[in-house]
């Protein structure tokens, strides 16, 4: 495994932009959650947990998203005398860990050439396979240009500082096009969501599936608990730290097993609990008086976001029942609109989540790999789509339905909320 390195920058950089400047703050603690959030979650927008100055604190705070993680602060903060319009969260990255969408074959290919992939800037959330908006600009009149501002500052900060390439990932549709018009390179990767069609109930939602789809989830659903395993909600002020003590003993355990080591420290979900709590739940099972497995959830005005599940038993089809069955119930009974419960996932097609593609965008500094990669991605782009089309002939959902009603609730989500990950040129 790579070692991480830190990348020692000027303290205070500054960028002028006609009437704008654009600063590098390489502390999220360097500007007030106010001024932040004012651009990440303005009203104009709905609300995304992951954009919030408060989780990406607790990320930094943590030591789970700093410099020798290989993640390095570098976020851009673009003002206008002394008012902040917009800002970007970015990061320097020592390798490709924790971002789902994967380069690092295009990191060996350029290093078999010659060349030294990293440090590259990564404009997104740690260890986040999220879409939400990178360019985050305040609610203004002329946002639209603000963001082209933005988006030209990205390209300009990373020349100046010769990095091998700038990474925007989990794009909303609408600033893939924007970064595909300014010439960045477009890729495209497949995510798995829920949506609620105005559901009172989970009977209801499975009165929408096939007949042999209702049939499976409810084994599925019977068999997950049948040892005496019931399920808690917790959330808001009720989540204390036996809780949390309880959850990161799952989480590591599955961490060391899939990824060689855990990504977020303890102390990250005691952050989370006391400065967001009321935007987390915590889904745990519980047999014979203690906690056995549990996943954790981020609660968005809209969207509930599943990121990460682990446990200290096996249990057949408990993790179907947690992530997925679970969250949809509190969608249901939270009247949110949609479950987005992490990357990749085929097998979710079955419980009732539906295909929706996601989005990044690539600059790269040298010529000759840009165009090889522009190459590869086209292809990679043809080939999601043709994916894409044959998870859409193969729904859960009833044929007598009437799908394209689901298709075009997808289709409006695309501007506000999309997602990508994709895999590596080899």
């Amino acid at each position: 495994m790579k070692e991480a390195r830190v990348y020692y920058l000027p303290q205070f950089w500054n960028l002028v932009l006609t009437e704008r400047t654009a600063n590098i703050l390489q502390s999220i603690s360097a500007i007030s959650p106010a001024e932040w959030n004012r651009c990440a979650n303005p009203a104009s927008e709905e609300y995304n947990p992951f954009l919030d100055h408060r989780f990406l604190r607790a990320l930094e705070e943590s030591g789970s998203a700093v410099a020798e993680t290989g993640w390095q602060p570098f976020h851009l903060c673009l003002k206008e005398s002394a008012s902040t319009v917009a800002v970007a969260p970015i990061y320097l990255k020592s390798h490709s860990r924790g971002e789902y969408v994967f380069d690092s074959g295009w990191a060996d290919a350029f290093y078999r050439a010659g060349g030294e992939y990293y440090p590259k800037m990564q404009v997104s959330i740690p260890f986040t396979p999220a879409t939400g908006r990178r360019l985050l600009v305040s609610d203004l009149p002329d946002r639209d240009q603000i963001e082209e501002q933005l988006l030209h500052a990205l390209v300009q900060v990373a020349q100046q500082i010769k990095v091998s390439s700038l990474h925007m990932t989990f794009l909303p549709k609408a600033q893939w096009d924007r970064a595909g018009k300014f010439g960045m390179l477009q890729r495209m990767d497949t995510q798995f969501h829920w949506r609620n069609d105005g559901y009172d109930t989970f009977e209801t939602f499975l009165e929408h599936l096939s007949s042999k789809k209702r049939k499976n989830i409810r084994r599925e659903r019977r068999d997950a608990v049948a040892n005496d395993i019931t399920i808690e909600w917790i959330t808001g002020s009720d989540l204390k730290e036996s809780h949390w003590d309880a959850f990161y003993d799952f989480y590591i355990d599955t961490g060391n097993r899939k990824w060689g080591t855990a990504y977020l420290s303890r102390s990250f979900f005691s952050l989370i609990s006391e400065l967001m709590p009321e935007r987390t739940l915590l889904i745990l099972c519980k047999r014979n008086g203690r906690y056995i497995a549990g996943a954790i959830n981020f609660i968005g005005d809209k969207t509930l976001f599943g990121r990460n599940w682990g446990c200290r038993e096996d249990h057949r089809f408990l993790h179907f029942e947690t992530c997925y069955y679970q969250a949809i119930e509190f969608a249901i009974a939270n009247q949110l609109e949609s479950v987005e419960a992490g990357a990749q996932g085929s097998h979710k097609i079955a419980r009732g989540y539906l295909a929706q593609p996601t989005y990044s965008a690539h600059w790269v500094r040298d010529a000759g790999f840009r165009d090889a990669i522009a190459q590869f991605l086209r292809d990679e782009r043809r080939y999601v789509e043709q994916d894409m089309e044959w998870i859409e002939s193969h729904t859960p959902f009833r044929t007598n339905l009437d799908l394209e009603r689901f298709q075009d609730r997808l289709k409006l989500d695309q501007v506000p909320d999309e997602t990508p990950a994709g895999k590596s040129p080899s």
